[in-house]
């Protein structure tokens, strides 16, 4: 009996080398763009009666480097404005590499869609706190953003698009960009 029990251990570990486990790694992040403009400035630091309105603009892309390589690129706008006045406009582009292996095809999107730019928002967002304190403004802390959601809201809008189209072009191209309009 203890033989059997050896037998089985062995054949488990050889199984579990066969079937590598799936793995998501970031490789690097790096800043692509960062723009800050603060158009009325010395005025608009003096004169802060009334609160901004703030809207913030989210994209992502992913592009493959290579067969496990992908750059994920993450863009963050944020426009306050007083009436029709810009108080400060910010732009980033911040992207990553990351290293997937050994997952199924269907699990790709969702991974480069999801949950890669999930792991890359927090940096951007205290990169995006840190340039509106430097210019002079309270730190824009961006609410937290449903990756998941602005997924599932692309996928839908390229549906409904193929379906205007006449139908599925049959090439699986991914979803270019998800677009979210969180407001702080």
């Amino acid at each position: 009996m203890a033989e059997d029990t050896t037998k089985e251990t062995a054949t488990s570990g050889a199984e579990a080398k066969a079937g590598a486990q799936p793995t998501l790694n970031v490789q690097t992040q790096y800043v692509k763009d960062l723009s800050f403009e603060n158009p009325g400035a010395p005025k608009s630091l003096s004169s802060r009666n009334n609160s901004p309105a703030i809207s913030v603009n989210v994209n992502v892309n992913a592009n493959p480097l290579s067969e496990n390589e992908f750059d994920v690129i993450l863009t963050l706008n944020a426009e306050a404005k007083d009436g029709d006045n810009i108080v400060f406009n910010v732009e980033l582009v911040y992207g990553g590499v990351f290293r997937i292996a050994n997952f199924p095809q269907e699990h790709m999107l969702p991974l480069l869609f999801i949950e890669c730019p999930r792991l890359l928002f927090p940096f951007a967002r205290q990169i995006v706190a840190d340039a509106t304190r430097n210019g002079g403004f309270p730190p824009l802390m961006i609410d937290p953003i449903d990756f998941a959601q602005m997924f599932q809201q692309r996928m839908a809008a390229e549906q409904a698009k193929q379906q205007r189209e006449g139908g599925s072009n049959g090439n699986g191209a991914a979803p270019a960009a998800g677009n979210g309009q969180p407001s702080n």
